[in-house]
């Protein structure tokens, strides 16, 4: 009985003709010739078995491997693919071919996982697409009909129903110029300006932006003590900017009445800055974190709904973080609040 470990077709073609030849020999000793004549019959017999044992496996079981791996890579083999399977294949054990196998076949299944989480995610930002987009289009549809069908000659109506008309255009537009900027992003069609500033700096000024929607929820936007030391950073200022407005925009709106909300910096290393935003509201609930940057994906509906916005505020942010090289996360506990955090390059001299 063989060992259990692998063995190659020389080694298998080998051990399979030393028997034979073995056997011969001995038979002819045994019948009465001389042991000369043993040893010529089993040298002779165990090269001749060796031969064909070797040849018959390259020839009928290493051409089937060789098309399986032809199969696997489904591509004409170049010559430098020939010369392997022609020279480096055959000196390979069955384990060893049966391991790139499996290794084939894992990789597979999980490109197969990949290609059916994406398909799952397309039909699902298709049906947020369509009902982000029907949900004006109908409102705006049902103001117009109701204009035409007498409404427009009754002045308490008619500046009503065309107003709201207005501020559903104005979502629409708003949602085709965000699916613009992520399309633009992921392309890397947008351009980044890249220029030195004080990150705590650009965080009062959009505080200051939104202090009018904040001062209406008596909520207060300032920079967490113990990070007022001004921290340079590298970036697109501008796009920057987007990312600040959306993450304490959405901090005034879930936030709760009387709340805070901090932003905070920090020194990771010598090339890299921590920039946080900080609320003392709702929080979200861990089953909701790992999907919270995808698009349109929002954590209670009619909620997210009521307070505006398009749903690709977070996706937005992350992608422009992603495009400066840098990466995003969150930090969130029901109750306790929530922390969006991304990083930046610091200073370039």
């Amino acid at each position: 009985m063989f060992p259990s470990k692998s063995y190659t077709p020389q080694q298998i073609a080998v051990f399979t003709a030393l028997p034979i030849g073995l056997l011969a020999g001995v038979a002819t000793i045994f019948s009465g010739l001389s042991w000369k004549i043993g040893l010529a019959l089993f040298v002779v017999l165990c090269s001749i078995s060796y031969l064909l044992i070797l040849f018959m496996m390259q020839r009928f079981i290493y051409r089937k491997i060789k098309l399986i791996y032809k199969l696997i890579y489904q591509t004409k083999a170049s010559k430098r693919e020939e010369f392997y399977y022609k020279n480096i294949l055959p000196q390979k054990s069955i384990d060893e071919v049966k391991d790139d196998v499996e290794n084939w076949a894992k990789q597979q299944t999980a490109e197969i996982e990949v290609l059916q989480k994406n398909e799952a995610y397309r039909k699902e930002f298709l049906l947020n697409l369509s009902h982000e987009l029907k949900t004006p289009i109908f409102a705006i549809q049902g103001y117009i009909d109701t204009l035409l069908n007498g409404a427009l000659d009754n002045p308490d109506v008619n500046k009503r129903f065309l107003s709201n008309s207005s501020k559903n255009i104005d979502r629409l537009v708003n949602l085709v110029d965000d699916l613009d900027e992520i399309s633009k992003l992921e392309s890397g069609e947008q351009l980044l300006y890249k220029e030195n500033f004080i990150i705590q700096d650009l965080i009062k000024e959009v505080c200051e932006s939104l202090s009018i929607k904040a001062d209406e929820r008596q909520i207060k936007c300032h920079i967490k003590k113990g990070c007022e030391l001004p921290l340079t950073v590298y970036a697109d200022k501008e796009k920057i900017r987007q990312v600040l407005i959306n993450l304490i925009d959405n901090a005034v709106k879930y936030g709760k009445q009387n709340g805070n909300i901090e932003g905070s910096a920090y020194k990771v290393d010598g090339k890299t800055i921590l920039v946080e935003i900080s609320d003392d509201g709702a929080g979200i609930s861990e089953e909701h974190l790992p999907r919270i940057f995808e698009r349109f994906y929002r954590t209670d509906l009619a909620r997210s709904r009521k307070v505006g916005g398009s749903g690709l505020g977070l996706s937005i942010c992350k992608h422009i973080i992603e495009v400066h090289g840098q990466n995003m996360h969150v930090r969130s506990k029901v109750d306790v609040g929530s922390t969006f955090g991304f990083t930046l390059q610091s200073a370039k001299n």
